[in-house]
């Protein structure tokens, strides 16, 4: 299938590893011109090589939001005006909610959350001159399912659901389509740092906690960032201009919720 974004500007956050990364060469497959980020230098150059196009890459935090506006600017002065944000983020830190401190529902609001608030709204005014835009937020089936042990996610991430449908519905008279992928317990590293964690604090070893992991899936598997990047590609397509507003789950039926 042609998806129609052969030319078109795309800009991908955390896209040195896993599902970014996932991303951007799907991206770079479908003839898109990149813009990637990561707070890793050794890591983002490591992924611009195995990246087949063009792409220019950038050294950002995405929880300062002059590291986001910079990204922005340079990317319009040196690939051009963006058509495609992909939003992603490494996961806030995981514990009860009796352990995590206010420092860190601070750090996740600013790195989750917040990012996208900042990025969209450099961004969208750029989609608007070309009545093309097309924002995927990566996040989390704990949007749909909050888990005990993830509970900053879980808030931060249901409320990025809420921040999809209002962009959807603020941006859709300018031609762009927001939507949310939620990707289930996906083989990155992120997962096993998860299951390092729940492996320590349960007494099993690091292989038993992937597996419990892979076994709430019918499928009885873990998915792979490429299964995730093949639905946040598509949303960016011509194909998908009726979609917007949508949070949809890439889990493998793992997720016990309907709509």
């Amino acid at each position: 299938m042609n998806l129609g974004i052969e030319g078109k500007i795309a800009m991908v956050s955390a896209a040195s590893k896993g599902i970014g990364l996932a991303v951007a060469k799907a991206l770079a497959d479908e003839g898109c011109l990149l813009s990637i980020c990561s707070r890793d230098e050794a890591n983002l150059t490591a992924a611009a090589e195995q990246i087949a196009g063009n792409v220019q890459t950038y050294i950002v935090d995405v929880s300062n939001p002059e590291d986001l506006e910079w990204w922005v600017q340079q990317t319009v002065t040196d690939v051009g005006p963006p058509s495609i944000l992909i939003t992603n983020t490494g996961g806030p830190p995981a514990g009860s909610l009796s352990e995590v401190t206010d420092e860190q529902w601070q750090a996740g609001f600013d790195g989750t959350l917040m990012n996208i608030i900042r990025l969209t709204r450099l961004v969208a005014p750029l989609m608007a001159e070309s009545s093309f835009g097309r924002l995927v937020h990566v996040t989390s089936l704990v949007a749909k399912e909050p888990s005990p042990f993830l509970p900053i996610s879980s808030t931060l991430r249901s409320g990025i659901s809420a921040l999809t449908k209002l962009q959807a519905v603020e941006f859709g008279k300018f031609g762009i389509t927001a939507n949310a992928v939620l990707p289930g317990h996906t083989l990155t590293d992120r997962q096993t740092h998860l299951a390092e964690i729940r492996a320590s604090k349960e007494g099993i070893s690091i292989e038993e906690a992937l597996s419990q992991s892979a076994s709430l899936s019918p499928l009885n598997r873990l998915g792979t960032p490429e299964e995730i990047a093949a639905v946040v590609v598509f949303l960016c397509s011509v194909q998908a201009s009726y979609l917007t507003g949508e949070a949809i789950l890439v889990d493998g039926a793992a997720t016990k919720v309907i709509g």
